[in-house]
């Protein structure tokens, strides 16, 4: 090689650097350019850009969709003694995917759920009452071949779930669910509650037993004994309020014909508006029109005058006759001196009570030791994920114990779980279970947020013994379906207090129902032809609360006879059903009365678990509605997802009720938690929601079908990416050919 020779190849190697160099960036700029492209479809989006109404969810792979948005009417109806409503949702797919959006939300535990439609253009889609199993497979079916279907879908008789599939880009799907439901009345007071919010529920990990030898002489095995098996369907992802404004906004109308003149109509929760139509008719509106879902909305009514007591009413429906009657047994003043009580007060300070629950527990439990005389007993005992007994046994109401429990409970702080069974057993115990000289009373003062209530209806159906369970509802939101079977399997009351202002005026009512005589031993009979009663064990009751019966018969004729003990005194009332005015839903209404009857019957022991799903699915099915066994199914025959288009299911979010620390629910206070939940914070836990490895259909044989959710794929810029590596493989292997010759 000449000096010459040598120099110029030495003079352009530089050049080959700088030619390389610009490759590698322009690879470099090209592969960036495929990560940006990766991006949510809606341009400008991004993770930092969530707000109200922009919640975004990732897919394992990296693209992002928008959350769906929910918009809830309800339109209420009260015709007398009954209520229908209307429930109008209104799901909306903001993103440029096809979407499936899952819905958990709250109705009013004795709802008779009978009416699922689809509003899909000018048409109208009804569903069908269907076996639960028949209606998951008609659904599955409906969401693989394309087609807009709701499912809606019984978790717990006050928790539903509701879900739509394929709902298109930018497109809303309307769906109507209705239901029925009897007023309720104490005291003379009438009241309507709408649960908006799902709280979340405590769930306590699954316990594992290990088992004896089976008789086959297999050997030792192990169980899992999961106190709540369906956790994933009740768990659904909740918005740090501090992060997100609240979302899913609901408006209110409530169209009331009492039946009567009335007086005060009052909205606890919510300002309204008010429109007189005549002196027995209102019609309540929202004031602010919409608002969001985060606490229930509780309205009551009173009477001009004196308030009604006795209700009657009809309704023939496929041949049948259907009865309904309430009467309010008389006030009795108690005889001779009061009975001593021996009451125990539960207090929940687990971290769901903190902040204003917290304040009206403690107000109510201080109110109640106020309430207590010299001769009575008592206990207290508070509970999270552990809980402490005050004292060993019940003691004296003197002014020591009282003020060494004033002090207990005015320390006590909301933290940690809650583990309901171990206080609720405790609270049952009784070291006087023979003792005729106090009546025993459990006042358990709770927000409800557990996911395992059968646990808790266990405990009281075998433990309860001589005692009474009083239920107080706690919050914004609390779980209505585990207090009220609570207190009817403890043969007590429940009492609901939603904001501080009510706790002395609840509390009070609730404390003079314990120091009056109790309606005991009540029986219903009809004096003509075979009917069908429930409930089947009518409950004792106390002062101001009303008897209700319900009956089916082929042909209702003669009279109800009501008789019981008021005190120490026969009480009976008879009423003519000829003279039962017209009524509206009261086959439903019976139908899920007798839904109940049969699990309090399987909760106590009468009914094997097997022989009471058959009876309930035969009433559901007979009447169709909603229930443990059952569910509502609607499907528009015509394909509406394109073959090969993707479908991401995306759970819609639910706001944290009003008054609750996200941190004392989901921060690190609660070690029991699975880990999944100790950070339910939107930004992190949407980021994982929208697609997962699990197939969205349960049948493994429809998977390898199913539109798995859709990863944005730059294929084209992909495919010049190769080509352009290809080019540079050619030209690295020029110059190394080039540099092997002039070795």
């Amino acid at each position: 090689m000449t000096p010459l020779a040598f120099a110029g190849r030495a003079a352009s190697r530089p050049k080959t650097k700088q030619i390389l160099d610009s490759i590698i960036a322009f690879l470099l700029a090209l592969a960036f350019a495929s990560a940006s492209f990766v991006q949510p479809a809606k341009a400008g989006v991004g993770v930092n850009d969530m707000t109200s109404g922009s919640l975004l969810l990732k897919t394992k792979k990296g693209d992002f969709v928008e959350a769906p948005r929910l918009g809830a009417d309800y339109s209420v109806t009260i015709s007398g003694p009954t209520g229908r409503t209307v429930l109008t949702q209104r799901f909306t797919n903001p993103a440029n995917g096809w979407v499936e959006g899952v819905y958990v939300f709250p109705l009013p535990e004795g709802a008779a759920v009978d009416t699922l439609k689809i509003v899909s253009g000018n048409r109208v889609i009804v569903g069908e009452v269907k076996e639960k199993k028949e209606a998951k497979i008609i659904y599955e079916e409906a969401k693989r071949q394309g087609q807009t279907a709701s499912l809606l879908e019984q978790e717990r008789p006050n928790l539903f779930t509701n879900s739509v599939a394929n709902i298109g880009p930018n497109e809303s799907v309307v769906v109507q669910i209705e239901y029925q439901e009897t007023i309720k009345q104490s005291a003379g007071t009438y009241s309507l509650r709408l649960p908006l919010v799902v709280a979340p529920r405590y769930n306590p990990a699954p316990i594992v037993q290990s088992v004896e030898f089976a008789a086959d002489g297999s050997g030792y095995g192990a169980v899992v004994n999961d106190p709540v098996p369906d956790r994933d369907r009740i768990e659904p992802p909740v918005l740090d309020p501090r992060k997100h404004a609240p979302v899913n906004p609901v408006s209110i109308t409530v169209n009331l014909n009492a039946g009567f003149d009335l007086n005060e109509v009052k909205s606890h929760h919510h300002a309204v508006k008010q429109d007189d139509k005549v002196a027995q008719d209102r019609v309540i509106t929202l004031a602010a029109g919409d608002v969001p879902a985060d606490k229930d909305f509780e309205l009551t009514w009173t009477a001009k005058g004196t308030a009604p007591q006795v209700g009657l009413f009809q309704e023939t429906v496929n041949g049948k006759d259907y009865l309904l009657a309430t009467v309010t047994p008389p006030s009795v003043a108690p005889q001779g001196k009061a009975m001593p009580r021996e009451t125990i007060f539960v207090i929940d300070n687990s971290g769901s009570m903190d902040g204003p629950s917290m304040v009206q527990a403690k107000d109510a439990l201080l109110l109640g030791l106020g309430k207590l005389g010299a001769q009575d007993r008592f206990n207290v005992i508070r509970f999270d994920d552990t809980f402490d007994v005050l004292f060993p046994t019940a003691v004296p109401a003197d002014a020591s114990n009282i003020s060494t429990a004033k002090g207990f409970v005015s320390s006590l702080q909301a933290t940690g779980g809650t583990e309901m069974i171990a206080p609720l057993a405790a609270s049952l115990r009784d070291d006087q279970a023979s003792a005729k000289t106090h009546l025993r009373q459990v006042v358990f003062i709770t927000d409800g947020a557990i996911g395992n209530e059968q646990q808790m209806f266990d405990v009281l159906a075998n433990q309860r013994g001589r005692s009474r369970v009083f239920m107080v509802g706690i919050g914004s939101a609390p779980n209505s379906y585990l207090m009220t079977h609570a207190a009817e399997l403890g043969r007590g009351t429940f009492t609901f207090i939603g904001d501080g202002s009510q706790v002395i005026a609840r509390m009070d009512e609730l404390f003079n129902k314990l120091g009056n005589p109790v309606v005991t031993g009540l029986e219903a009979k009809l004096s003509s032809g075979v009917a069908t009663l429930s409930p089947a064990m009518l409950p004792d009751l106390y002062q101001g609360e009303p008897v209700l019966v319900m009956a089916e018969a082929a042909k209702l004729s003669g009279d109800l006879t009501i008789t019981g003990q008021i005190g120490d005194a026969p009480w009976t009332v008879t009423l003519p059903v000829a003279a039962a005015a017209k009524g509206k839903g009261i086959s439903k209404l019976w139908a899920r009365r007798m839904i109940t009857d049969i699990e309090v019957k399987s909760t106590l022991g009468a009914l094997s678990a097997d022989v009471a799903q058959k009876q309930v699915l035969d009433v559901a099915l007979a009447h169709q509605i909603v229930s443990s066994q059952t569910s509502l199914i609607a499907v528009d025959k015509s394909p509406k997802r394109p073959a090969g288009e993707k479908l991401t299911r995306a759970d819609v979010p639910l706001n944290l009720p009003s008054g609750w620390n996200f941190d004392k629910v989901f921060g690190t206070d609660q070690p029991q938690l699975p880990k999944s939940k100790l950070e339910r914070d939107a930004a992190a836990d949407f980021l994982q929601l929208a697609a997962s490895d699990t197939p969205v259909t349960s049948n493994q044989a429809l998977a390898d079908q199913v539109q798995l959710p859709q990863t944005a794929t730059p294929a084209g810029l992909l495919a010049i990416i190769s080509v352009l590596m290809m080019m540079l493989a050619g030209v690295l292997r020029w110059f190394a050919t080039r540099k092997m010759a002039v070795a």
